[in-house]
């Protein structure tokens, strides 16, 4: 297939409303309702948000616009861009490294994803009422190292694929403006009551009140990790969106609206977590524990409980729906723009191949499984590769090309469309070749000393 006849067919974005409405559900998922929260609360409160934000600045920014100006620019897929910009060379495996690390995180993602379905119809059928915490939690472990998890992987990938047959004007665009506005209404709804809960003030006094005596080295190296896989960049998502954009968005405004929504959703889920979590007298450092084990005995014990547990949950599905929607599209513009196949087509391709990952990845999860190696699952193993290793060599990399390779000339015309100007345009070159690489080289360092 010709560059023209993709161009010709390409669809777009068609309102800058649309486009952070659908990059900010990309950025928004499970990690910024249950672990930013958790994370903030562990590392100082407030201290380490300020921490977070300068991590934002330094490096979550200019890797999110890096991918913009190299989507726009390229006008493709996250391969073909870099084909089209670097003719001859080896960048175009940073394209290959995101479509390998779509796969990767949809087959563990879907999985979690299910779970909110599940625990949505727990919750209205106020199947928790008289359980205890220890109950509570053999709940959780009986379903999710089970088969049920299976079908409701299937059921929330087929959702997604729902939205994404429409394309990007009528599928992505036209739901995530219906999803981002009900996912914020939502998290209102939750923070107006968490806080209105007799002792929710030992709640907001844990998250926000600065503790820098719990800050240290880890804290720091927390915070750029997580600047870095909120915003989910460094797989080519957000470069695929970019090719999308229209030559009348300034780029570096929706890229700061798109770090202001995620930021704001994820301080919005904090609210409405840990207010409720004090008020009743629940552990708050529970981590991974906390949506699935943790809160629903917080909702067990709060007055009309069910209700707002069915809410939280339904929080937590759109977030994982619009996040899975923009991974899926990394692999579908590949597909129907190297392979030459319809979307319909590559949907299915796609989705199937997806539905397989994730199977092996729930299987994984039973007792005795045999799907695991050194300690881990292959759930965690999908899990622990791609955002210790391949998201951040992508990430580096994506910052790398932009600040040495691409044409300086090419990069200012991308960034002063929509009226950036000049000293902006020299601010973020140099944040890229002295800033970012090395703050990525960090994160990058420490997730693989994780792993051993």
């Amino acid at each position: 297939m010709s560059q023209e006849t993709i161009s010709q067919q390409r669809d777009g974005f068609s309102s800058r409303f649309g486009l952070i409405a659908a990059a900010a559900g990309s950025a928004v998922g499970l990690g910024n309702i249950w672990k930013f929260p958790y994370i903030v609360g562990e590392n100082g409160g407030s201290a380490f948000i300020l921490i977070y934000l300068i991590s934002i600045l330094g490096v979550g920014l200019p890797v999110l616009l890096a991918e913009f100006i190299i989507g726009r620019r390229g006008g493709a897929n996250a391969v073909r861009s870099f084909k089209k910009l670097a003719p001859n060379t080896k960048w175009p495996i940073i394209g290959w490294l995101g479509i390998i690390a779509a796969f990767m995180i949809l087959g563990f993602y879907t999985v979690i994803a299910g779970y909110t379905i599940h625990y949505i119809l727990l919750s209205l059928t106020n199947a928790f009422s008289g359980m205890s915490s220890e109950q509570i939690t053999q709940t959780f472990h009986q379903f999710s190292s089970g088969h049920a998890p299976i079908i409701y992987t299937i059921i929330f990938t087929l959702l997604a694929v729902f939205v994404l047959f429409g394309g990007i004007k009528d599928g992505i665009e036209k739901y995530t403006k219906i999803l981002m506005p009900g996912l914020v209404g939502i998290i209102i709804l939750l923070v107006v009551r968490a806080i209105t809960l007799p002792g929710a003030a030992e709640g907001l006094k844990f998250l926000f009140k600065p503790d820098f005596s719990e800050m240290s080295m880890n804290s720091i190296l927390d915070a750029l990790g997580h600047s870095f896989f909120s915003l989910s960049v460094g797989m080519g998502t957000m470069l695929t969106y970019g090719s999308y954009i229209s030559k009348k968005e300034n780029l570096s405004t929706v890229t700061c609206s798109i770090a202001v929504a995620d930021t704001m959703i994820a301080l919005l889920a904090g609210v409405a977590i840990f207010p409720a979590v004090f008020a009743f007298g629940i552990d708050p450092t529970a981590g991974p524990g906390l949506v699935f084990i943790t809160l629903p005995n917080v909702f067990l014990q709060m007055p009309g409980g069910n209700i707002f547990g069915a809410l939280f949950f339904l929080l937590l599905f759109i977030a994982a729906l619009t996040s899975v929607v923009s991974i899926f599209e990394v692999i579908i513009t590949y597909v129907t723009e190297e392979l030459n196949v319809n979307r319909h087509k590559a949907l299915k391709l796609t989705s199937i191949a997806v539905i397989i990952i994730a199977i092996f990845c729930s299987l994984s999860q039973t007792p005795n499984t045999a799907l695991s190696f050194n300690g881990n699952t292959l759930f965690d193993w999908m899990d622990l590769l791609s955002a210790n290793v391949i998201l951040p060599i992508g990430g580096l990399l994506i910052i790398c090309f932009l600040g040495f390779i691409m044409k300086k000339d090419e990069i200012a015309d991308e960034l002063q469309q929509g009226a950036c100007s000049i000293k902006t345009t020299m601010i973020y070159l140099t944040i890229t070749k002295f800033i970012a690489p090395l703050a990525i080289a960090i994160v990058f360092l420490t997730g693989i000393q994780a792993l051993f």
